[in-house]
């Protein structure tokens, strides 16, 4: 027995010290390129967490991180009740999540309408550490996570240009892709939304769907990646609505790769796997269920693989015969199918969502949906900002992709055409296009580079001078070709302002006050709104406010609100904002119905009390759009008419006008309010505490002069049910680059209104 001990530890040392012998070789080339590599990764990294800058308290010397915009909250709150209540908490012991603080009274299915793959997958690394004893905020872990998720995308982006062209490919497209103004945005710390995972989804789908297409590989080897990329695409379902754009492309590919006549039986296998495992899990997803496989979204799915079928069969079959009467069965089978689908109704709405995606001036029909200021049509200079001068080289990679248009070729081309048409149909899908736009720009550069790199790298030839015809390019000249592509980048990274920096250097939006500027400090009047509500307000304290604001109350101020940021109750956001556009006695009996007790309005000015737009005095246009949707009929909650159609609104119109007269105080012209806008209960709120800060900053209230002239006075604009509960920023004195910000805070006063 000992000497058997004696022997396996012998063993066990003899093993440590191979290893301690162990070398790993690589060439100069594979050193530089790792090296190269690894510095545009720190890079990507420590880019991101620029807005870490606004999270320091150098008094405290504590770091209190938050989330930016108001999505990433919602993914908080999934988050934290995935971690409190177990990763499987939704796949059968709590169905149903009707969440009533967001959405009161009646609340909204959470589960039923959130993607969980963000939440899961960040719960996992956090729980991780958890167990190890590490002491982190789930918040601070949240607000990090996007950096680390942006550096992994510019890492899978390596290997995808690699595949695609090799080493260069992929190191320029990692750097591009690390620079991307619009994927800083995204991925920087508190960015905690899908784009997170999604884009790093999107790239390892298309890494392993076309390593299962090549076919030098094994057979078996294709069958592992298509297993992989169908795992993928599943992650991608339950991920990010962008899902749909890689299940468009992919099937685009497929059917052009049939048409150019490239079919081959490793493409039905590798598509039939694919879809197959990714469909399966979408069946999981409570978002998607079941039902998801009856879609529109999923029809061409199966139509591309019976097309595939009908590939394979016909390849099968050597006799005209027989494939005649192929053709002929399963003709009749494809126009019985439609019928049939066509008669139960699955089809009828193709048409209406392909023209709403083609054509995104259809959005115009929905205010609400144009209020986003992220789902309008991108501006050219918008589309250039974000990628500047690449754009030559992006347009340049489709000559040399065209030239081979292998399997990969195409599939980058279909990338590039169509994610070029989304970027430029809706201002969000910029940051989709990031990453294609590296692949597609690095395969430009690197195409133009290499003549003159395989210039370089030939030795001195001596020819003798002809009188007559072109003489060889000489290495003078290839050199300052690359050097002339050298200083093209460098204008569009680093000159003539670092916009790259200048998008990194920003702080998550509340730090920001909800305000668009970088502040040399942190905009206390938000945090300090929401600190008061969660210190004096109880958890079922019911808080009206514009729905932006939503998330915010809820997981910040602890308190209960009528809407979130999302959009899965569209009446009840055009009843909130009828509250606002209605006058008080309409307003309380709307509210009377959601049961609210306070109402919040956030509203910025200058430091002589103009408005400047930032808050709800540039949100209100949209306030009565959105409720002027009802026009058409009287807006009436159990059978109680509020207000007649006669007397209803279309738009802001009905409020006032644009006046464009130039005078000292507007010198850009100004709205002027009329009687009902002045009456209407935004404006009595924004008023009321704008002229609060005027009186205790001693500053002269501009709009005294619009009261005059609609024989109004101060006594009619302050709110008569509606109380100061809290005013952030009346009192403090604080103005950010002449920007005042004040969150109002007002409890209604239901005694006074019933007892009038």
């Amino acid at each position: 027995m000992k000497i058997s001990k004696l022997l396996s530890k012998e063993r066990f040392f003899s093993y440590l010290r191979g290893l301690g012998k162990l070398r790993i070789k690589l060439s100069h080339s594979s050193l530089l390129t790792l090296s190269a590599l690894m510095l545009i990764l720190s890079v990507a990294f420590i880019i991101r967490l620029f807005p870490l800058r606004w999270e320091i308290d150098p008094q405290a010397g504590t770091v209190q991180l938050y989330l930016s915009e108001f999505d990433p909250y919602h993914q908080y709150r999934l988050t934290e009740r995935i971690l409190r209540n177990g990763f499987a908490f939704w796949a059968w012991s709590d169905l149903d999540w009707i969440d009533s603080r967001s959405w009161h009274p009646k609340g909204v299915d959470l589960l039923k309408m959130s993607y969980l793959g963000l939440p899961l997958t960040a719960a996992l690394p956090y729980s991780i550490i958890s167990s190890l004893g590490v002491n982190l905020r789930l918040m601070d872990f949240c607000a990090i996570f996007p950096a680390i998720m942006g550096l992994l995308a510019c890492l899978m982006i390596y290997f995808l240009g690699k595949d695609v062209g090799g080493k260069p490919v992929g190191l320029f497209a990692s750097l591009f892709l690390a620079l991307s103004p619009s994927y800083i945005q995204r991925t920087q710390v508190g960015f905690f939304d899908d784009e997170t995972v999604g884009v790093f989804a999107l790239l390892l789908f298309s890494l392993l769907f076309l390593r299962a297409l090549e076919k030098s590989r094994p057979l078996v080897s294709s069958v592992k990646y298509a297993l992989a990329s169908g795992l993928v695409l599943g992650y991608f379902f339950s991920s990010w609505g962008a899902s749909y754009f890689a299940v468009g492309v992919t099937l685009l590919f497929v059917f052009l790769s049939i048409l150019i006549k490239r079919y081959s039986h490793r493409l039905l296998l590798s598509y039939s796997l694919t879809f197959g495992v990714g469909l399966w899990i979408t069946t999981w997803i409570p978002k998607l269920t079941p039902t998801y496989l009856t879609s529109n979204v999923i029809f061409p799915v199966a139509g591309i693989f019976a097309l595939l079928c009908f590939c394979e069969v016909f390849r099968v079959l050597t006799s005209s015969k027989w494939r005649t009467i192929f053709v002929i069965v399963l003709f009749v089978m494809l126009v019985g199918s439609f019928s049939i689908l066509w008669q139960f109704g699955y089809m009828r709405n193709v048409a209406g969502k392909f023209i709403s995606v083609v054509n995104p001036l259809v959005r115009g029909d929905s205010p609400l949906i144009e209020s986003v200021a992220e789902h309008r049509i991108s501006a050219w200079g918008s589309i250039y900002y974000d990628f500047g001068v690449g754009i030559i080289f992006f347009v340049a990679s489709f000559f040399f992709l065209l030239r081979d248009p292998n399997d990969k070729y195409l599939f980058l081309l279909i990338l590039g055409l169509t994610s070029l048409y989304f970027a430029c149909s809706m201002v969000r899908l910029l940051v989709l296009m990031a990453p294609i736009f590296s692949l597609l720009a690095s395969v430009g550069i690197v195409g133009i580079l290499k003549p003159f790199s395989t210039l370089l790298k030939e030795t001195p030839r001596i020819s003798m001078k002809k009188k007559y015809g072109l003489q060889p390019v000489g290495k003078e000249f290839s050199g300052g070709a690359v050097f002339l592509i050298f200083l093209v980048l460098m204008t569009h990274f680093a000159f003539p302002m670092p916009k790259v920096y200048k998008q990194a250097w920003s702080p998550v939006t509340i730090s920001a006050g909800s305000l668009p500027i970088a502040p040399s400090e942190p905009v206390r009047e938000w945090l300090d709104a929401l600190s008061w509500m969660r210190s004096n307000l109880e958890a079922t304290s019911v808080v009206c406010s514009w729905w932006d604001y939503g998330y915010w109350l809820t997981v910040l101020g602890n308190v209960t609100t009528l809407a979130d940021n999302g959009t899965v109750n569209r009446t009840q956001i055009e009843n909130i904002g009828f509250t606002f556009m209605a006058n008080e006695t309409q307003a309380l009996q709307m509210l009377e119905l959601y049961q609210a007790e306070y109402i919040l309005v956030f509203t910025a000015i200058d430091t002589v009390g103009r408005w400047i737009g930032y808050g709800d005095e540039g949100k209100w246009m949209w306030m009565a759009r959105i409720s002027g949707k009802e026009k058409a009929q009287d807006r009436f909650i159990n059978d109680y008419s509020f207000i007649k159609k006669e007397n209803s609104w279309t738009n802001e119109s009905s409020f006032g006008f644009y006046n464009d007269t130039q005078t000292d105080l507007y010198p850009q012209g100004k709205w002027d309010w009329n009687e009902r806008g002045m009456t209407s209960t935004v404006y009595k709120l924004m008023a009321w505490g704008k002229h609060s800060w005027c009186e205790k900053n001693g500053v002269g209230d501009p709009e005294q002069l619009e009261w005059d002239k609609n024989n109004l006075n101060i006594e009619d604009i302050e709110p008569e049910y509606f109380e100061e509960a809290y005013f952030a920023g009346v009192d403090s004195g604080n103005n950010y680059g002449n920007i005042v910000p004040l969150i109002c805070l007002y409890e209604i006063n239901w005694q006074k209104y019933y007892s009038s």
